[in-house]
């Protein structure tokens, strides 16, 4: 291959708009479980530990699928930072699923830009096991930064989109597209970081 083309493959997959086959590098990536098998099979042993995943919806669904996560973190002694969530989380539910919320933080910001400060500033903190983030839009270099902020202190950041930013490519390790279905959530993956996307399932969980 000459150089010309492996630096246009090199910005591919630097972009996030090529996939590279599964290796064993790429099989032994850490992951937590999310609770779901049929999704840990699918997603290579659950939710990437070190990265950005995308949860892309029309109004904001798909919080069902954390809860398990949020309950599993928050035993440890780290944060669970909640930015700009699109309504109050309610504790007694919460602890009812198992989530300890004195471990939770809530940062409310009053526009997209603080709050993609603020999720990045919390990231880079090292204090956050988690950083979920609810934002209308974000430009591909802010996607980047929250991702590059993740990988550094080994955090988990969770970014809730419209699903209208489907077409939108992103350096994300994983995007989810999800919808209410009754009983539960269908989940279709779009992208994954150990290969391509493309399975749906349905998981039975509220929206």
């Amino acid at each position: 291959m000459s150089a010309k083309r492996q630096t246009a493959l090199a910005e591919l997959l630097k972009e996030g708009k090529v996939w590279r086959g599964a290796d064993s590098e790429q099989a032994q990536l850490p992951s937590v479980s999310s609770d779901f098998p049929e999704l840990d099979e699918q997603l290579g042993g659950g939710w990437p530990q070190g990265a950005l995943t995308e949860i892309l919806s029309q109004q904001g669904q798909g919080l069902s699928l954390l809860l398990p996560l949020l309950a599993n973190l928050s035993r440890g002694q780290q944060w669970l930072t909640w930015v700009n969530p699109p309504y109050l989380p309610y504790a007694p539910a919460l602890a009812a699923r198992q989530v300890d919320v004195s471990r939770l933080l809530l940062v409310r910001a009053k526009d997209a830009p603080q709050s993609l400060w603020a999720a990045e500033q919390a990231l880079r903190s090292g204090n956050c096991a988690l950083v979920m983030l609810w934002v209308d839009k974000v430009s591909s270099g802010h996607i980047r930064r929250l991702q590059l902020a993740a990988e550094e202190n080994n955090s988990m950041a969770m970014l809730f989109r419209p699903l209208r930013c489907r077409q939108q490519s992103s350096v994300a390790a994983l995007r989810l597209e999800v919808a209410p279905v009754e009983e539960g959530l269908r989940v279709k993956i779009l992208k994954r970081r150990s290969g391509w996307g493309g399975k749906t399932l349905q998981l039975s969980c509220s929206g």
